[in-house]
């Protein structure tokens, strides 16, 4: 009896993995650049992240960093490379409000940065922005990764 549970077991087992498991694939474009920020609200280059809406871009990740307030405790933090093409000169990406644009030309790249950096247009089909953790601790916004 236990023999014919142990197989079944493994029976069970064995036809529940599947072959093609969900996981995210690697954006081919970027690399994971090490990142550790701690940005002081009391400084006033910082000061706009303690209004929602707000952002403030920073020197490091591959090409800046993007830190925007969505509320008084919720924080994004985003690479300004455009995800979906190898970063060149023109793949530093804008900032228009909620918006960040690729100003490459033949390039209409668009994310939102309040939908977790995904694309405007093509969600589902393009790469979303590369995030980074931010969580506000006190007066300061610590960004990493």
């Amino acid at each position: 009896m236990k023999t014919k549970i142990f197989f079944l077991l493994i029976v069970f087992i064995t036809l529940s993995c599947s072959k093609k498991d969900e996981k995210q694939e690697r954006n081919p474009y970027l690399s994971d650049p090490v990142v550790s920020l701690n940005l002081n609200l009391n400084l006033p280059e910082y000061n706009p992240l303690k209004f929602p809406g707000n952002s403030v871009v920073t020197s490091q990740g591959i090409k800046g960093i993007v830190v925007i307030c969505i509320s008084e405790t919720q924080y994004f933090a985003y690479d300004l490379t455009d995800p979906n093409h190898v970063p060149s000169n023109c793949s530093r990406m804008e900032i228009n409000g909620p918006i960040a644009s690729c100003p490459c030309q033949n390039d209409d790249n668009e994310y939102n940065l309040i939908n977790y950096g995904r694309h405007t247009s093509e969600p589902d089909s393009k790469y979303p922005m590369q995030s980074y953790r931010a969580e506000r601790n006190g007066n300061t916004v610590v960004v990493s990764n």
